[in-house]
């Protein structure tokens, strides 16, 4: 399987937000309004609901031809063989991600505000980066703000693809693209939205007319 790359609207499916009865619509809605990769993020659930909805996200991508990357959760991607997995600080190493998840899939790692973090994780494999918050974020408010100038820093050193997060509107996420990211990771925005759709648009026209 080749590695999908991770470019474009990244789109949080966080079960905070979304009931398990609109998670295929809502993601469907999405991706039909752009979004380019999706995460399953769920922190509360039992391991079958999170086996169950994860499945169910799974087969609406392969569907659509977008990647699904499984938040935290190294064996639950393994298991229903996701396109990839996104780790943090806390999380398994990202070595030992990629010796359980296997080759050619996605194995992204949070780096915060930390470039030498980003660097390690790309020397040890990661597919992609991410940083932030870069402005204030309901989903994490306690979250370390990271200055925009880091993504010009991390863009001019790294070669791997780099996803910005927190606090990211259609009206501030243009200057992230500037900075140098090539993902906006969204999870409010998308699917805290009345119109899940016109929500995704609106980010996704950001990468046809960058700022």
């Amino acid at each position: 399987m080749p590695e999908p790359v991770v470019r474009g609207l990244y789109a949080i499916a966080d079960t905070l937000y979304l009931p398990e009865e609109r998670l295929a619509s809502a993601v469907e809605e999405a991706i039909t309004g752009g979004a380019r990769v999706i995460q399953y993020r769920d922190k509360g659930h039992d391991r079958a609901r999170r086996h169950r909805q994860a499945l169910i996200l799974l087969a609406v991508c392969r569907a659509r031809g977008v990647p699904l990357i499984v938040n935290d959760d190294v064996q639950l991607a393994a298991a229903i063989d996701a396109d990839g997995v996104h780790v943090g600080r806390d999380d398994a190493a990202i070595a030992a991600a990629c010796a359980q998840f296997g080759a050619n899939r996605i194995i992204g790692v949070s780096c915060y505000n930390e470039l030498e973090r980003a660097r390690a994780a790309e020397s040890a494999g990661a597919s992609y980066v991410a940083f932030g918050r870069f402005f204030p974020s309901r989903s994490k408010p306690q979250a370390v703000s990271a200055p925009i100038e880091l993504l010009s820093r991390a863009r001019a050193e790294l070669r791997v693809p780099i996803v910005a997060i927190g606090g990211i509107t259609p009206e501030n996420g243009g200057s992230l693209i500037e900075a140098g990211a090539d993902a906006l990771a969204v999870i409010e925005g998308v699917f805290n939205q009345t119109d899940v759709r016109a929500a995704a648009r609106r980010y996704a026209r950001l990468f046809e007319n960058p700022a």
